[in-house]
C-alpha cells in the first residue's frame, strides 16, 4: 500500500508536485495543497474548521462521490497540522 500524502488543512490527496502549495521563495510546500496555501500563505487565512468542513463536502458532493467518503473525509480533518489545537 503506498503511503498517501495529504493537505494538511483540507485532506486531499498530493500526488504530484503540481498540486503541492508554494513558499514565498517559490519552494514547494510538502504540507499543502495550491488550493489551500500559495506564495507563504493560506488562500483563505480566516477560515475556521467548519467552514472548511463544508467546503469540502461542497467540492466533494461537486464530484458526485458517496455520502460515506464525504463523512470519512470531513472526519479526519481536526487532526490535520492547520487544525489541531
Amino acid at each position: 500500500m503506498k503511503n498517501e500524502t495529504i493537505c494538511q488543512s483540507c485532506g486531499m490527496p498530493i500526488d504530484s508536485e503540481v498540486i503541492k502549495g508554494t513558499e514565498k521563495n517559490g519552494s514547494i510546500n510538502n504540507d499543502y495543497c495550491k488550493f489551500c496555501y500559495d506564495d507563504g500563505v493560506f488562500k483563505s487565512p480566516k477560515m475556521n474548521l467548519d467552514e472548511m468542513k463544508n467546503n469540502v463536502k461542497t467540492q466533494m458532493k461537486k464530484l458526485d462521490l458517496h455520502e460515506y467518503t464525504i463523512q470519512k473525509a470531513i472526519n479526519i480533518l481536526p487532526a490535520l497540522k492547520r487544525w489541531k489545537s
